[in-house]
């Protein structure tokens, strides 16, 4: 398999991702699942998703859709497609699955996945987090994790823009 191939084949849709994960489950590999809009990827989400991937051994990451992305952030966002979106993530070594989802928030996509581990950023809390009730119940775990000062999406556009 040549390396495009590789990071294409990590893109997937809901129906080939939970049959994916029934085969890492057999395998008993831990799943982890975050998500985000990762618009302008950069070192603060690639370190977040590296931390992430050390929970387990599979980093499953839902990404927000164009139009989610719209309905949550405004008419101006995104600024990168998610399909340019969803390329970046799965070019990464750490990440092991991308798939859209249209909803604003993942729960459906989570319920399908049952992950052992949750992951999300440290502007959350255990009680904020989307899908946090769903995967305790199931018998795993919610992980928020620390961001690096000084990396934001919002303040790179609003640095260009200046």
């Amino acid at each position: 398999m040549d390396k495009l191939q590789w990071i294409t084949n990590k893109i997937t849709d809901l129906p080939t991702l939970v049959h994916r994960v029934n085969g890492w489950r057999t395998l008993g590999k831990q799943m982890v699942f975050t998500n985000g809009v990762f618009d302008i990827l950069h070192r603060g989400h690639i370190d977040y998703l590296a931390k992430a991937a050390s929970l387990g051994n599979i980093l499953i990451v839902g990404v927000n859709s164009d139009a989610s992305v719209k309905r949550l952030k405004g008419n101006e966002r995104p600024i990168n497609s998610q399909d340019d979106r969803t390329f970046h993530l799965a070019s990464l070594l750490c990440v092991d699955a991308v798939c859209v989802f249209e909803d604003d928030t993942p729960q459906k996509l989570i319920e399908n996945l049952s992950p052992n581990i949750l992951a999300k950023g440290g502007d959350y809390t255990v009680e904020t987090i989307v899908g946090a009730e769903f995967v305790l119940k199931n018998g795993g775990k919610v992980e928020v994790i620390p961001f690096v000062k000084g990396y934001s999406t919002t303040s790179f556009i609003e640095r260009i823009r200046s």
